[in-house]
Parts: C-alpha cells; structure tokens; sequence
C-alpha cells in the first residue's frame, strides 16, 4: 500500500488512473476465463449463469458496504483535522486578547509572538508532505511555544493574580491544540481497510467480467462507467485519507480569520 500512498502524493489524477487500469485488467481476466469457461459447458450441462450471478450480487453487496464504509471513516477523519484546526484558531485569537488585555509589557510581546505563531501554523497546515517547509514550522512553532510560555511564566511569577492564571490557561489550551492537530494529522485509517477494498474491488470487478463471459457478452461503455465511477471512489477515499496530498485540504480560513483579528490590537476606548 506504501507505493499507492506515494502514487498519489506524486499526482492523484495519476493514482486514479492505475486504479482504473489495474480493474480493466481484472475485467478482460474475468471475461477471458468467462468465455474459456463457456466452450467447455456442453449443451447438456446445467447454465452456470445463475450462480455466477449469485455470487457477483453477493460481491458487490459486500464492496458497496466496504467502500461506503471506508469513506465514512475517511471523512470522519477530514472532519476532525478541520475541527481542530477551527478550534486552535479560537485558541489562539483568546490567548491573544488575553495577553493584550493584561496591560503588561511581556503580555504585548506575547501578542505580537502569537501573531508570528498564527503565521507559523498556517504554514504547518499549507505544507506538502515530507517537506523541508513542514519541517520547518514544527521547529519553530516548538521554538515559538516555548519562548511564549517563557514570557507568561515570568508575569506569573510577577503578578499572580486571576489574570495571570488565565492568560497562562489560555496560552496552554492554543498549544494543546496544536499537539491536537499535529494526531488528526498523522492518524491514518487501519491499512487492512484499504487493502480490503482494493482486493474486493479488483475481485468483484473480476467476477463481472467472468459473468460477461459466460453470457458471451462485452459492454464497453457499461464497463467505462464502472470503471470509472469505483476509480473515482478510490480517488476521494485516497484524498481524504491523506491530509497533504490531492485536491482536498484543510483550509486555513479559521486561522486567517484570526489574523484579521489582530489588526489594530486591542483600543481602549475612553471611559463613559
């Protein structure tokens, strides 16, 4: 399965299209030994057609349960890197406003540090797979959490007071979520599961063409269809899986928004 994954990190168009290939071949095996199977039934014989049906039916009941199984724990999976990143960004933006309320010089330099570090998670959550960039904002995003924490243990230690006690609380949840992120992340889905829906689908595919074969029969664009709709299935199914690789991303708006979030710090207005 290591060298589907890279497949489609490479390009998913390209994945897709072995995938497509790889069930065409099962097709036209299934019809060959079909119609191998078909000159050998003498005329006396019982019509095997019934049972290969059966078992054809029984085959993609079970891939159609498989897939949709599959999809539903890849989305399930999509949804939690987009809840986590929806709420580190919440994190984030409190701490902020927390260090920026807390009138202390440190408490500004922590509110122009989460704003470097707000930067640096959209960067972390932007980079491809295996690259020098994501390298990168894991280390400084470690270097810029401890430099923060630095900065709030030193007012609580000055002043320890509620206020304190809450930007610290605050500081610790953004970063919490970021360990938070960094699992939905790196959480894959049990690799048998993949494995078990490629064999069924190369299988039952298999067993479609055998039964074409049987019947003597051959539907190109039926089999174009088929092919194409299942290959599609097993391109979003690798998309959603994979949060760096493919079309379908986590977006950074909730981070972005934050950022907006910054501008022009925190006025106070004059008192009524």
């Amino acid at each position: 399965m290591r060298w589907l994954i890279e497949l489609a990190a490479f390009s998913l168009l390209a994945f897709g299209l072995v995938m497509v290939a790889l069930q065409f071949g099962a097709l036209w095996v299934g019809h060959r030994l079909g119609q191998r199977h078909a000159r050998r039934v003498s005329a006396g014989e019982q019509d095997p057609v019934e049972g290969v049906s059966v078992v054809v039916g029984a085959l993609l009941g079970l891939l159609a349960f498989t897939m949709g199984l599959t999809i539903t724990i890849a989305a399930s999976r999509f949804e939690d890197r987009r809840r986590a990143a929806l709420d580190e960004a919440n994190a984030i933006g409190t701490a902020w406003l927390r260090a920026e309320a807390i009138g202390h010089p440190r408490g500004a330099e922590i509110g122009r540090l989460l704003e470097r570090y707000t930067e640096v998670r959209i960067a972390w959550i932007s980079a491809p797979r295996d690259s020098a960039a994501l390298d990168r904002a894991a280390a400084e995003t470690g270097r810029l959490q401890t430099l923060i924490w630095g900065h709030a243990a030193a007012i609580v230690r000055e002043r320890p007071d509620p206020v304190a006690a809450g930007l610290q609380a605050s500081l610790n949840d953004a970063f919490d979520m970021a360990t938070t992120q960094r699992w939905a992340f790196s959480g894959q889905m049990p690799v048998e599961l993949p494995w078990l829906l490629f064999g069924l689908t190369l299988v039952s595919v298999g067993g479609i063409g055998y039964q074409w074969g049987i019947k003597r029969r051959w539907h190109p664009a039926i089999a174009v269809l088929l092919l194409a709709a299942w290959g599609g299935c097993l391109m979003l199914i690798a998309d959603l899986s994979n949060p760096r690789i493919g079309w379908v991303r986590v977006d950074a708006g909730p981070y972005l928004w934050t950022q907006q979030g910054f501008r022009g710090g925190v006025p106070i207005p004059p008192a009524p």
